[in-house]
């Protein structure tokens, strides 16, 4: 089957990493620096604005917010009076950072380009940064070629992960203390570059692939079941609402900040869809 869109919001720089958290769907505008957050009945809000990229966005067991600050490879803490330094990955990450999850118990997982994508260095493996409930951080899992998107099942069993320029979702099995093993392929992708991934009720992922502009509902092993047709290119997706049916689609016509700063037209796009999500983010 294939969806089409409507458009909720216009006029963002860069909209990433969206969440379903506590009632209302969240964002970041990810060049301006903003975390966003918008109503079912369309009230947008910042809620916070840090000091870099904004990338991924999770909360901790006693509803703090993190956020990814992509250039300082820093992960920030949102307080009241603004976000405040949580735990630095430099030393862990060899460019910039991107995705975050954080599980529920509190442990967070980030990714990150693994090697200077912008300068055109050659493409080089990387592994994941595992921040642990006391802040103590270390790499797990990989190689991974750029990972990005990452979703926990349910059962908080197994990590699945896009791999941006490895054209395909990986995945791992979970131990309790947070340590990711049994590297398998979940699905090979062809062309698409998936980012931005969520999983559903029935064990398929939908994936934004924003380099073939597409919007897939992959099943494990590559079996493409649905689409979805998007204004702009889609880089990230989330499925939310009150019973989580309605997929949230960030898009936008380029991914260089200085073209989206010029002219923002970033989108919050949604479509209405049959199977309910589940699992994180």
């Amino acid at each position: 089957m294939t969806y089409s869109t409507y458009v909720v919001v216009n006029g963002l720089v860069f909209p990433e990493s969206p969440r379903w958290h506590d009632g209302r769907f969240w964002f970041t505008d990810q060049y301006a620096g903003r975390v966003m957050s918008l109503t079912l009945d369309g009230l947008l809000d910042t809620l916070a604005t840090v000091p870099d990229h904004a990338g991924g966005l999770g909360w901790l067991p006693d509803g703090t917010a993190l956020v990814v600050g992509m250039g300082g490879r820093q992960l920030y803490r949102l307080r009241a009076r603004g976000p405040e330094p949580y735990t630095s990955l430099w030393g862990l990450a060899a460019d910039r950072c991107n995705d975050l999850l954080v599980d529920p118990q509190g442990g967070a997982y980030v990714g990150n380009f693994g090697y200077d994508l912008q300068g055109g260095a050659p493409t080089v493996s990387t592994k994941l940064i595992r921040v642990d409930p006391d802040g103590r951080a270390r790499t797990v899992g990989g190689p991974l070629i750029f990972p990005n998107g990452m979703a926990l099942t349910p059962d908080g069993a197994t990590l699945i992960v896009a791999e941006t320029f490895g054209h395909r979702l990986s995945s791992f099995r979970v131990s309790p203390d947070g340590e990711l093993s049994n590297h398998r392929t979940w699905a090979s992708l062809g062309a698409s570059t998936p980012d931005g991934i969520c999983l559903d009720a029935e064990g398929a992922l939908w994936v934004a692939s924003p380099l073939t502009r597409e919007l897939l509902r992959v099943r494990e092993g590559g079996t493409v079941v649905d689409a979805v047709r998007t204004f702009g290119a889609p880089y990230a997706c989330m499925l939310g609402g009150p019973d989580r049916r309605i997929l949230y689609v960030c898009t936008a016509e380029t991914h260089d900040p200085a073209e989206a700063a010029l002219n923002p037209n970033g989108r919050i796009e949604c479509v209405d869809v049959a199977v309910p999500g589940v699992g994180l983010p």
